[in-house]
Parts: structure tokens; sequence; C-alpha cells
């Protein structure tokens, strides 16, 4: 496994807590509430029917689900195994059409099915591997030309340590404690880096915000803590 872009301290946290990723109210509901929001973005930016999606960092197949309910024909990758499980019980329960899950490295599926899918998600995954800009390759070589890839993760500052770690894990109780580690958060500028030197275009960019009064996510241009990145694979 020494080969493979994962930590095992991670893939460890989140499958200990692989029974909750559906659970609405659970570890997990800050995702559940800001999936629409990322659904709709992506959506807007490149229609998701008739598409075929890879979903890279998959977990329990939040993200995965909702753009299989949009007509896409996607596959689901993680290397957390009981996650993956997760996610295949519950496609079979809600009877999603369209959607697959398969445990495989980012890296390793780039090399077997090179320029195969139409667009390309990594949502949330890339402050959790030790090496993000092999996953911004390997997404980029796993899209076709003029495909099209996203990404989100939480930016590193002083705000974000703030909001995102100090505030959402230990003050509101959002999200685990110990999920994210401020070292591992990509900075904006960083990402960018990684997306050109994979033969990315980066095309647009969306910040999304928490209302710590009506308690919801929007998306805004603020990129100071959660944000998302629109890339394309020129022609």
């Amino acid at each position: 496994m020494s080969e493979v872009n994962a930590d095992q301290a991670e893939l460890a946290k989140f499958s200990a807590l692989a029974h909750q990723w559906w659970d609405m109210d659970g570890e997990f509901a800050a995702l559940h509430q800001i999936n629409p929001l990322r659904l709709d973005w992506i959506d807007g930016i490149r229609p998701l029917g008739g598409a075929r999606v890879l979903d890279v960092g998959c977990g329990g197949g939040i993200l995965a689900d909702a753009m299989a309910r949009c007509g896409a024909e996607v596959l689901g990758i993680d290397l957390a195994e009981k996650s993956l499980k997760v996610a295949q019980l519950h496609a079979m329960e809600a009877q999603t059409p369209g959607v697959a899950y398969r445990l495989v490295a980012a890296e390793a599926l780039a090399d077997e099915s090179p320029d195969a899918f139409d667009v390309v998600t990594c949502m949330e995954m890339l402050e959790h591997v030790p090496d993000p800009s092999s996953v911004v390759s390997a997404c980029a070589r796993l899209v076709r030309p003029g495909g099209w890839v996203f990404f989100s993760t939480i930016n590193r500052n002083v705000k974000s340590f703030l909001l995102a770690i100090v505030g959402a894990e230990y003050l509101a109780n959002m999200v685990p404690r110990g999920t994210h580690e401020y070292a591992r958060l990509v900075r904006p500028h960083e990402l960018a880096s990684f997306c050109r030197a994979a033969g990315l275009d980066l095309v647009r960019s969306s910040g999304l915000t928490f209302h710590p009064v009506t308690r919801r996510f929007r998306l805004t241009a603020d990129t100071d803590v959660n944000y998302m990145v629109a890339a394309r694979r020129p022609e």
C-alpha cells in the first residue's frame, strides 16, 4: 500500500464513520447540506444528463448518487472499503439507476482507463491525501479532451483554521473532531498550480460560506474557507 497515494489513518478515520454517511443529522450532515449547492453548480457548468462521470473519493456516495439521479452514468471510487459498501447498499435500497462503485485509486484508474470520462469530480478529498497534485494529475488524465474536472477543498489561512477547524469541529460540532489537518489544507493558488501542471485550464471558482444564524450554506465569491474550482481539459 506504500505506493498508493493514501493515508491509512485517514482511511481508518472515515471507515469508522462509514455507518453514518446517510444519516442526515449525523456526522456528515454538513455534506448533505452542501450537496445540492455542489450539484447545481456542476450541472450549471456542464449538464450531467447523459454524461459519463467519475467521482473520485466518493465516500458513501452522497454526490455520486445525486449525479446519477440527474441522468449521468456515474462511477464512484474510493479506498475506504467500508464507505464503498455503504454507498453500494444505499444505491440498492434507493434503487438509484446508473451508479456503480469501485475500490481503486485515481492514479491506478488513470493508468487503466485514460480519457474515459466526460466529467470528473473530486470533492473534499485533496486535503486528505499525502500528494494532492498526484490526484489532480490523475483526474486530468481520466477526463477526455474537452471534458470538465471539478474540485472542492478548504483554503489554508488563519480564517479557515478558525472557521473550518476550531469552529466547525470543536465549537459547532458540524463535522467530527480531527477531520481536517491544517497543514494539508490547499490554497487556491496551489490548486491552480496543480491544475496547470496537469494541463487543465481553470475556468471558474466559487466559495461556499456558512451563515451562523440561518445555519445554511450558500455560494459566494468568498474563497477564504471552502471553495470549488471548475477546470477543463483542452480539446
